[in-house]
């Protein structure tokens, strides 16, 4: 059943640690991205005609808050090697669309 409401954030908690390998080829874990102000977390594709349509304002937000000390990482959260996903989604085109 589709969710009708949206669910009031659960603030305050303490994100779980990663070990992510980012677009530029290093890995990030939280301590490499949190802010002292907060952090924001993403979860993100490249083929979501939301995303797509708005990234530019994503970026633009993104540069604002940072300068406010909020941390900021933007996660894929499909999995790359799932067909269903397509080559959209790729590592690769995950690459590209940070880019651009």
């Amino acid at each position: 059943m589709v969710a009708l409401e949206t669910p009031i954030c659960d603030f305050g908690w303490n994100a779980p640690d990663f070990n992510l390998l980012g677009t530029d080829g290093k890995n990030y874990q939280f301590d490499d991205i949190k802010g002292n102000n907060g952090t924001l977390v993403m979860f993100i594709c490249n083929h979501c005609p939301y995303v797509k349509s708005v990234i530019g304002r994503i970026v633009e937000d993104c540069n604002l808050i940072k300068d406010k000390g909020i941390g900021i990482i933007a996660i894929m959260s499909n999995d790359v090697n799932d067909p269903k996903y397509g080559a959209e989604d790729s590592f690769e085109n995950m690459k590209l669309f940070a880019k651009k």
